[in-house]
């Protein structure tokens, strides 16, 4: 998030890792933008901040004319300031999964052009039966892949047709903020030839407020997942190599 408050802390730490795969997380909702509010004022308030409604601001985006051009400058400005930080762009996704809007994706494969896109995350998780603990759940987590199999279509489509990368599956959006080593261990075993990715929040400490949605994440459980010795050995017995997007 190259407008987020820890945006220079986190380039410091990534460019002691050269290996690690680094992408952009595009904000265009509940959060911060680029610009200033004067440069786009129907994306964001006084303060510079987009709307936490993703309906509103998926309406917004597509039938505003104003919205629509403001809305591709702030994106060009958030794949500069990535630019600027010298890191490798690996791959590129926005938060809350808003490239899912056409608007958003073709703006962004349209801007990626001049950034160096090579990779975009395509967020739609196959639900698994291993993981899913009640008749209710079971339909929820169907009826949403099916739901979001109509955009994902289009979206890899439109990847294949530009050479650009993506995955093949992600598991964790179901169980977002929620990936304990329980959950992830039963994952592993699912996960076949392509390219998966595992969908996180690690963190050694939650700093969110209990007004915040992320109040709830388990942040630390996920982080201590991810570096578990058990996980470690599954993903061994199953023969799976660790990579980024492109690699």
């Amino acid at each position: 998030m190259v407008a987020a408050p820890a945006v220079d802390h986190a380039i410091e730490n990534a460019k002691k890792f050269p290996k690690l795969n680094v992408g952009l997380h595009l904000v265009l909702s509940n959060g911060i933008a680029k610009l200033s509010a004067s440069e786009i004022p129907n994306l964001v308030n006084n303060a510079g901040e987009f709307q936490i409604n993703k309906f509103y601001s998926g309406i917004n985006f597509f039938f505003n004319i104003k919205a629509r051009k403001q809305l591709k400058r702030e994106i060009r400005a958030q794949f500069e300031a990535y630019k600027k930080t010298g890191l490798k762009l690996d791959h590129v996704n926005a938060h809350n999964h808003m490239h899912l809007h056409p608007t958003v994706f073709n703006l962004i494969i349209e801007i990626g052009r001049d950034y160096d896109l090579t990779a975009i995350r395509i967020p739609n998780e196959p639900p698994l039966n291993s993981i899913i603990n009640n008749k209710k759940e079971f339909i929820v987590r169907h009826l949403r892949w099916i739901f979001f199999m109509f955009f994902t279509f289009s979206m890899k489509k439109k990847c294949i047709k530009n050479n650009i990368n993506f995955n093949d599956t992600i598991y964790g959006l179901h169980d977002s903020g929620h990936m304990n080593i329980e959950k992830l261990i039963r994952i592993i075993p699912h996960i076949t030839n392509g390219i998966t990715e595992i969908y996180t929040h690690p963190a050694t400490k939650n700093n969110h407020s209990d007004y915040s949605e992320s109040y709830k994440y388990e942040f630390e459980a996920e982080y201590k997942a991810l570096i578990h010795a058990r996980t470690k050995r599954t993903i061994d017995k199953f023969n799976i190599e660790l990579s980024g997007f492109n690699s």
